[in-house]
């Protein structure tokens, strides 16, 4: 029964992606975005679960901001999933946002030593415009992800994040020896670590306890690598990015460096609560 309704859901997805990649790009963004507010959000439970987390961390949070941010996170993520399968055209648009923030210097420097960098990053704004980015300014830039629980989606949204960049490796023992030989040869490495992580440590974020992948630290201090938070801000238009990297977390033990990766990411999302994936069962108790 699980797997016809991966599959139903699949079909459904695929329709409004099709719809969506016969429109112009702007067009298709916005489509998206209201799509996903307006029709797929209802039917996923989507309002209960943001409702759920915002009550859990931010119970003082009025009635109206909870409202908006129940319209305003499922529209962000509409537009994230119709970008990353608009190929060329997402890939275009990415490559032109400015990059800021004091840890751009500190990634360029490794560049310049040969050192490998860990680009920690989380699902906000749209997490592949830095990837994007940086792989046009030549970075030798890879990236882990985690397989989605539907199959059926997951191998036709592997196939269109790849045309984004490659290498990409897939998490589990394959994906993590190829990993490793990138990150050795001096390689850029983007992970997302802002999920609840089977296995990880209970850090705070947003003052309550969620179990946090130390992964990113662990390789950073095995490797020598530099443990650099980077993010994507998505513009009042709706369609083009400012990319922000925090400043370089200073090696220490993985714990200390995987909070102050949580610290600067709930900063800023603090700055820009819509922009957050508050989808998400963070917080495994809510």
């Amino acid at each position: 029964m699980k797997r016809v309704s991966q599959y139903i859901t699949n079909l459904f997805l695929r329709g409004l992606i099709g719809l969506a990649l016969s429109l112009p790009y702007a067009t298709r963004v916005r489509l998206m975005g209201w799509l996903v507010q307006n029709i797929v959000s209802p039917l996923a439970g989507y309002p209960k679960r943001i409702r759920a987390n915002l009550a859990h961390v931010l119970p003082d949070l009025n009635d109206q901001d909870v409202a908006q941010l129940c319209k305003d996170v499922p529209n962000n993520a509409g537009r994230t999933l119709i970008e990353l399968y608009s190929g060329e055209d997402f890939v275009a648009r990415a490559t032109q946002s400015k990059i800021t923030g004091p840890g751009y210097t500190a990634l360029e420097r490794a560049r310049a030593e040969g050192r490998p960098v860990i680009l920690v990053t989380g699902h906000f704004g749209n997490y592949d415009v830095s990837r994007a980015a940086l792989i046009a300014k030549g970075h030798n830039m890879g990236a882990l992800y985690r397989r989605m629980s539907n199959p059926y989606f997951n191998e036709h949204y592997v196939k269109s994040i790849s045309t984004i960049g490659t290498p990409m490796f897939e998490q589990g023992r394959k994906g993590m020896s190829q990993m490793v030989r990138h990150i050795k040869s001096g390689g850029v490495l983007g992970i997302l670590t802002d999920l609840h992580a089977y296995g990880g440590s209970k850090l705070n974020f947003f003052g309550k306890p969620a179990v946090t992948s130390l992964i990113t630290a662990e390789l950073a201090l095995k490797y020598n690598a530099a443990l650099i938070p980077i993010y994507a801000i998505r513009q009042e238009n709706g369609l083009d990015f400012k990319i922000t990297v925090q400043a370089e977390i200073p090696h220490s033990d993985a714990e200390t460096m995987t909070q102050a990766v949580n610290d600067g990411l709930e900063a800023l999302i603090r700055e820009n609560m819509h922009q957050w994936f508050w989808i998400h069962r963070r917080w495994k108790n809510t």
